[in-house]
């Protein structure tokens, strides 16, 4: 899905069964990969004809690339050994 210069669509903003805002609405699921395939394919025919849709789906996929590839942080082993310390104290709290 790349974008294409001059591509436009009807006032409405309807394409193929799904409109613009429900096309930003399921963005996320779409790119989480939580739609069904038939969605996908009506979310993908929107994006496929759709400039300003598509821009907002490039958008939000680039952002989650660079937050991925940054956010690769090392949580430090005390941390991790306080927080499964304070999860075992939360479980016995609720067992008796």
């Amino acid at each position: 899905m790349t974008s294409e210069e001059g591509r436009t669509g009807p006032p409405s903003g309807a394409w193929g069964g799904i409109d613009c805002e429900e096309s930003i609405h399921h963005l996320y699921d779409f790119l989480d990969g939580e739609l069904t395939e038939d969605r996908r394919r009506e979310l993908r025919a929107h994006l496929d004809s759709c400039a300003p849709c598509v821009k907002k789906y490039e958008f939000e996929a680039e952002l989650r690339r660079v937050i991925a590839n940054r956010c690769k942080d090392r949580v430090p082993d005390e941390l991790r050994r306080r927080v499964a310390e304070a999860i075992d104290l939360e479980r016995s709290k609720n067992k008796g």
